[in-house]
């Protein structure tokens, strides 16, 4: 034996008499169940470890606490983690993913940050009303990768019930570009978004359009409305006489009002020009005339609350309870289309980018269509039987 063997032993004798290990994390491994062991740390805190090759690299696993876990659970569990790692998994890649991977809060946040810039106001007004009442809480204390294409179905359909099949639609699919997001930026795999493939709720076919006396009524009801709420009045007033969009109406500004024309720089399609006729130009002109970066329409409180409140007394007022806001762009298209204007000319109007989506708004009424019916069969039947 040599005089360093000697040394070695009496180091290793000193050690089991001498403290010298306080203030230092130690592990005494079992020597039946190789790789288990007991981790006593500086506190006097003990925990169950395991500690195996995973490629190429030794990987310690903790197993609990041995204030709450027993060595024999341990040690139970310490052999399915090496059963597991012989078969080729990870045990330590949910701990990893943990780290990696954002939360969905997490994430929701973060693409709020660089999304947002980039939407229109109008969009970014919209958004933070959906992210607040439907979003934020949507998949609490789940990662992003943990959400299923079953969990994102679930979640539509809840929403639907709840909310309405419009708003579970425009919430979807905020959600689907966001994991859409998420995979292009490297935090999921490509093709798992789980929004994909999850059927949109049918949206209600616009059929609806008002009649000439359902016309006059509202006319009558918007002006005994006219001297106490002006703004209120204006607004319904254009969206009738120009079938614009609510936004488009609500989001004006005074330096895009420009003689005949209103030069939208914030329109769903992009900028487009909406041509004013006389009665239209003749509502604006009755406004007080404000800065050219200021809303042509200003309001107390929120714009879309105050015309939704309004609108919902006024249809009640004029007896047309099922008629939404939207209608009156509805009307206005198929008011054109029985003034014999073209599909194009329609789609220029309500600034429209394919024909096809126009032509589900340019169709004649039942009361146009008997009438032709029946001018039709008196032609025919006076070629047939009078002739």
């Amino acid at each position: 034996m040599t005089s360093y063997d000697l040394k070695r032993i009496l180091a290793e004798e000193l050690a089991r008499i001498v403290p010298g290990d306080v203030g230092k994390r130690r592990t005494k491994f079992d020597y039946v169940l190789p790789g288990f062991g007991e981790r006593i740390h500086p506190s006097g805190r003990k925990s169950y470890v395991l500690q195996r090759t995973m490629g190429g690299k030794q990987r310690l696993i903790t197993i609990g606490d041995a204030a709450i876990v027993t060595e024999r659970i341990a040690k139970d569990v310490a052999r399915r983690l090496i059963l597991r790692i012989e078969l080729g998994q990870n045990p330590a890649d949910k701990k990893q993913r943990g780290k990696k991977t954002p939360t969905y809060a997490s994430f929701l946040r973060h693409y709020w940050e660089v999304a947002a810039p980039t939407w229109k106001p109008s969009t970014l007004e919209i958004h933070d009303i959906y992210r607040r009442t439907h979003l934020e809480h949507a998949f609490a204390g789940k990662f992003i990768d943990e959400i299923s294409h079953a969990d994102a179905v679930r979640w539509h359909a809840m929403l639907t019930r709840s909310a309405g099949p419009g708003a579970a639609n425009r919430a979807m699919e905020i959600l689907k570009a966001m994991f859409g997001k998420a995979e292009a930026w490297g935090y999921l795999p490509e093709h798992s978004n789980p929004f994909r493939g999850v059927k949109r709720n049918k949206g209600r076919k616009i059929e609806r359009f008002l009649s000439q006396a359902e016309m006059a009524r509202l006319g009558e009801a918007l002006a005994r409305h006219r001297a106490d709420n002006p703004n209120e009045v204006a607004v319904i007033s254009l969206l009738a006489l120009t079938g614009c969009r609510r936004g488009e109406i609500l989001n004006l500004t005074w330096g895009e009002v420009q003689g005949r024309k209103l030069k939208l720089t914030d329109s769903k399609a992009g900028p487009r020009v909406v041509w004013l006729g006389k009665e239209a130009r003749a509502v604006i002109d009755c406004l007080p005339r404000r800065k050219s970066h200021e809303r042509v329409f200003q309001f107390d409180v929120l714009p879309v609350s105050a015309i939704e409140w309004f609108w919902r007394m006024l249809r009640v007022e004029a007896g047309i309870e099922d008629v939404r806001l939207h209608d009156l762009r509805h009307n206005y298209a198929s008011l054109a289309a029985r003034s014999s204007e073209t599909l194009p000319m329609i789609g220029s109007l309500l600034g429209h980018g394919d024909v096809g989506t126009t032509a589900r708004y340019a169709h004649l009424d039942d009361a146009c269509l008997l009438e032709t019916a029946e001018s039709v069969g008196a032609e025919i039947r006076s070629q047939l039987f009078e002739s």
